[in-house]
């Protein structure tokens, strides 16, 4: 039967075991009748698929069970908040409990009578625009979450307040707002810790963190992210002078990826993002296929020594799939070099490597114009020139190239700094027509005083999710080769510009299958 995932949803860990929900067609590889599909994981990688945990049935969700998230109570009792459809077509947020709390699985959930509990006539918000409540977090004796929404095209995160999780007020003044970004879809409000890359508690307030507020922008597709001040005082947030509300804002992944959702696990404190990548290939693929959509590998988030962003890395729990490693070190990669990484599957891999520099002075002037990472990969691809870069790999490769993604890095000689570009580029991904190719990119603050850079590039087929710099720039990439599949996919590191770099260290592994739907849940 064909199948379709999209928002990550509810993600949490509960008495030993992960839970992830998710948006779920369980009757084709397009969107519509959407429930909320549940797996289960003891180690984030095995997962078991139990039965939908909430489907349309009720007056206030009757016409959809759309996103939400999940809060653990200080009882130790899980519960979740989502946005259902009411027959008028109204956006409503209701909430759901475990039916039975001695069930370890929590297979079935119970949506009680007295839903809704936020009515956005009642509080005179745009009942078309209001949706995707936040996990909740707990301050002066209230418990506080955001609703997602717009007014023209002002996003608006609306912060709603309440003292026995049932009854909500909506706060005079919204969290925050920002004009000219329209619909602001899967709010998602966290504190990070000034240092260090332990994860926090949403409760967790003080001196010692920041926050990060980061919104889905419904016109872009993309996720974007600001650091900042909770001012606990007034329910305010305000974004730092080095982040910007908007297009032009941070990204968790300058590629495929939205409707993101973190969540705290307390077993190994740490923050764990979860985001939806979509297809690249059409509604006729997917429905021949019969699947539509995946998540990411989940990440750890954390707070940039600099402050000024997050940073991102895979969890450690996915190098339990690595088997058969190859390794290169102090290799010279000249102008025009194409070294193959043989000895693994170069189809289902992990490879990380740092690369050295040995001089900048060949980098090529930035243009301050160039703002646009994306434009700029396009107009310098892995194929033209440069003085430092393109370097990097060229992945899923078919023998003579035909088709080849390539991940690399080009450096630009600033008027202050040097500025690294990162690019993740499908153009020449595939010979398959009707595909969308984008060059994604992003650029990567990063200090280059030793010369060095980093690149961690996961492969599985028909995604490329790269990590620039230790997880400073992320981008995800949905390909579909015809050439370079199983066994006829090949890797290679390569160097287009002028500068000779050196592959100082690198790692690449095959990956192992997780076990998917292997019995937990007796």
């Amino acid at each position: 039967m064909s199948k379709s995932t999209t928002d990550p949803n509810a993600p949490m860990y509960y008495n030993g075991i992960y839970h992830f929900f998710y948006q779920y067609n369980p009757r084709g590889a397009v969107w519509g009748n959407i429930v909320w599909g549940h797996s289960i994981s003891k180690d984030l990688i095995d997962w078991e698929a139990l039965e939908p945990a909430i489907s349309p049935s009720k007056h206030f969700d009757i016409k959809g069970a759309w996103s939400g998230s999940a809060t653990i109570l200080p009882s130790n009792k899980p519960i979740i908040l989502y946005t259902g459809v009411d027959p008028e077509e109204r956006q409503v947020q209701n909430y759901a409990v475990p039916a039975n709390l001695s069930d370890p699985y929590l297979r079935k959930w119970i949506k009680p009578g007295n839903n809704p509990l936020v009515d956005p006539d009642i509080e005179g918000v745009n009942a078309s625009a209001f949706r995707d409540p936040t996990t909740a977090w707990w301050l002066n004796g209230h418990w506080r979450i955001l609703v997602g929404s717009k007014r023209n095209h002002r996003g608006i995160a609306y912060l709603y307040r309440s003292k026995d999780f049932i009854r909500w007020t909506k706060a005079k003044h919204p969290l925050h707002s920002a004009p000219h970004t329209g619909m602001w879809e899967c709010p998602d409000f966290y504190p990070v810790l000034l240092s260090g890359i332990q994860g926090l508690d949403p409760s967790v307030m003080g001196k010692h963190v920041k926050h990060v507020l980061k919104v889905s922008l419904d016109v872009t597709r993309y996720d974007y992210y600001t650091v900042g001040t909770y001012l606990t005082d007034k329910d305010r947030y305000v974004p730092d002078n080095t982040s910007v509300d908007g297009w032009a804002g941070l990204r968790y992944d300058y590629g495929n990826f939205y409707a993101s959702k973190t969540f705290f696990d307390p077993a190994k404190k740490r923050r764990i993002l979860w985001g939806w990548v979509n297809e690249s290939d059409t509604t006729a693929d997917d429905v021949k296929k019969g699947w539509a959509g995946i998540q990411t590998i989940p990440r750890i988030v954390w707070l940039d020594p600099n402050q000024r962003q997050l940073m991102q890395w895979p969890i450690e729990e996915l190098e339990s799939l690595r088997r058969k490693n190859v390794k290169i070190s102090h290799r010279q990669l000249k102008t025009g070099d194409h070294i193959e990484i043989k000895g693994i599957t170069a189809a289902q891999a992990d490879i990380d490597v740092t690369f050295y520099i040995p001089s900048l002075s060949k980098a090529e002037p930035f243009n301050p114009s160039w703002t646009d990472a994306q434009q700029l990969c396009a107009q310098k691809g892995s194929k033209v020139e440069g003085g430092v870069g393109p370097f990097g790999f060229l992945i899923l490769a078919s023998r003579n190239l035909e088709e080849y993604t390539p991940v690399f890095f080009r450096v630009f000689k600033g008027s202050k700094k040097h500025v690294v570009l990162l690019c993740s580029d499908a153009r020449s991904s595939s010979l398959k027509d009707g595909l969308y190719k984008p060059s994604f990119a992003g650029f990567v603050d990063v200090d280059l005083a030793d010369k060095k850079l980093s690149l961690r590039s996961l492969i599985d087929h028909s995604v490329v999710e790269s990590f620039g710099a230790g997880g400073k720039t992320c981008i995800t990439s949905r390909v579909y080769p015809t050439l370079a599949v199983l066994d006829n996919a090949h890797l290679y590191a390569f160097n287009h510009g002028a500068e000779t770099i050196m592959v100082e260290n690198l790692n690449a592994w095959s990956m192992m299958k997780p076990r998917m739907n292997v019995k937990m849940a007796g």
